[in-house]
């Protein structure tokens, strides 16, 4: 099941959806193999009195609902998303947890592979924010260098973008002086360049035109 679309804001674009890398599956695996082994290897070899059978068989149910189970169900609930907005790391079933940060207030993000996780594509990412979470650390991550370096582009686009944004305001403000018909060019040259849109655009030459 991916990330919910709707938890999304207006206009926000889903860049990327993880789940944790299957390495975070290695560990529960073997003590899933090993808790069956056992069992299987008691039962065969020797004749263990009816009491004894249910405390093992009782204690091999809550030795994997307590491991294999709960940590299968983390990794199939656990989604990190990069957004053209934000970081978000979400997680849970029946209990939710989420956090996110907006990408205008990451500060740093660094990534860690040991041999093994560099071999098999997997690694840890840690981001530095200003936002009330502060540095935090996601283990298990797919492809880190390549989320890392994602990132640090979203984080650029945004900031682009939000330049723009900032740059059509003061374009706008400075209609107000000159001449109407330059004041129009001027837009549309902008409207080339993607820093207003064609809405803005009209209804500016509108307000400009209504000046002659």
């Amino acid at each position: 099941m991916g990330f919910p679309k709707r938890l999304l804001a207006d206009h926000e674009e889903m860049v990327l959806d993880l789940k944790p890398h299957w390495i975070a599956l290695v560990g529960p695996a073997i003590v899933l193999v090993l808790v069956i082994l056992a069992e299987s290897l008691l039962f065969s070899y020797f004749d263990p009195p009816q009491v004894v059978t249910w405390l093992v068989l009782v204690a091999g149910a809550i030795l994997l609902i307590a491991f294999p189970i709960r940590a299968f169900l983390a990794w199939a609930t656990s989604h990190f998303v990069v957004t053209s907005d934000r970081v978000i790391h979400r997680s849970g079933w029946l209990a939710k947890r989420s956090m996110e940060m907006p990408l205008e207030r990451i500060n740093d993000v660094t990534f860690t592979q040991s041999v093994f996780e560099r071999v098999v594509g997997a690694g840890s990412l840690r981001i530095q924010s200003a936002s009330e979470y502060g540095q935090n650390h996601f283990r298990d991550i797919r492809g880190p260098e390549d989320v890392q370096k994602l990132i640090y582009e979203m984080a650029e686009a945004n900031e682009a973008r939000m330049r723009g944004t900032g740059e059509a305001r003061t374009e706008t403000i400075d209609t107000d002086a000159g001449s109407p018909l330059a004041e129009i060019e001027r837009l549309a040259r902008m409207k080339d360049k993607g820093v207003i849109s064609e809405e803005e655009f009209e209804t500016q030459k509108r307000r400009l035109l209504g000046r002659l």
